[in-house]
Parts: structure tokens; C-alpha cells; sequence
């Protein structure tokens, strides 16, 4: 078991900044990717950005690419996404994920999942 608790959501003006965080317990991540999804209202959950554990490759989609950043700090088991010039169209729950093997972009392949963190941005 692999337990996820998002933070770091609120509320943005549009061109603003904010820094998501994913704390992750339970079992060592060696094997993982992790990613960040999001849902807004009335929509499906959309991949936003996933890391490799390891070797810390990164994958984007690319609605994000450019603005978004996603990383990990090994120590803290931890694993963030920077998300900067924030558009009124990022608004939607952010979640993250762990899945063991390679990185997917597909939710259903994703094992584990937190709560989530909503992001409000502003125009």
C-alpha cells in the first residue's frame, strides 16, 4: 500500500504561481513513476506530468509543457509539480498517482491516488 496526501492548492490570478506537493508513504518507490492528473467540472481526469522515480525522467502533456514542472525530492519522498503562468483553464482538482513499471499517461493504469488539491485560477 502507498499513501498519497496532496497540498498546496488555492486560489491564483491568472499568470500566477503555485506549488503543488505529494507526499508519499507506506512503501519504498523504487519501481514507481508518479504523476499528477487533474479533473475540472464535467470533465475526465487528464494527465498533467509524470516522473521516474529513478532516474527522474519527466513526461508532460502538452497543454503543461513550458509551464509546468514536476519533481521529486528522494529524502522526503516527496514529489512536486511547479506550475507557473497559470491560465483560468488549469482550474480543476489536481491529483497524484503512483503505478509501478513505465510511466503512463492513462489514470486507469495508476495503482494508487490522493485526495486531491483544487486549484482555482482567476482571470
Amino acid at each position: 500500500q502507498v499513501q498519497l496526501v496532496e497540498s498546496g492548492g488555492g486560489l491564483v490570478q491568472a499568470g500566477g504561481s503555485l506549488r503543488l506537493s505529494c507526499a508519499a508513504s507506506g512503501r519504498t518507490l523504487t519501481s514507481y513513476h508518479m504523476g499528477w492528473f487533474r479533473q475540472a467540472p464535467g470533465k475526465e481526469r487528464e494527465f498533467v506530468a509524470a516522473i521516474s522515480w529513478v532516474y527522474g525522467a519527466t513526461y508532460y502533456a502538452d497543454s503543461v509543457k513550458g509551464r509546468f514542472t514536476i519533481s521529486r525530492d528522494s529524502a522526503k519522498n516527496t514529489v512536486y509539480l511547479q506550475m507557473n503562468s497559470l491560465k483560468p483553464e488549469d482550474t480543476a482538482v489536481y491529483y497524484c498517482a503512483v503505478r509501478r513499471g513505465s510511466w503512463s499517461a492513462s489514470s486507469i493504469s495508476y495503482d494508487y491516488w490522493g485526495r486531491g488539491t483544487q486549484v482555482t485560477v482567476s482571470s
